[in-house]
């Protein structure tokens, strides 16, 4: 699943695809904003883990799973 974490005073946004399921990260966001973590820690598909200070954070957009296509046919 594709996710988009915008950092206060970052020219751009962190855009990684995660193997976790939509509540594990809305679950994780709501506890670095809650004050329960200080910091909101991601894994991506290949095991790499992001760390953003809590309160940097400006937004996070979870996307939809993404379906990898293979071959010549219609996007």
């Amino acid at each position: 699943m594709e996710v988009k974490i915008g950092v206060q005073h970052a020219p751009r946004e962190i855009v990684l695809e995660s193997g976790q399921s939509a509540e594990e990260v809305e679950r994780a966001v709501a506890e670095a904003l809650s004050g329960k973590a200080q910091l909101l820690s991601l894994t991506d598909e290949k095991g790499r883990k992001v760390l953003i200070p809590a309160d940097r954070l400006a937004y996070v957009e979870i996307g939809e799973p993404s379906v990898r296509r293979v071959g010549f046919g219609p996007l």
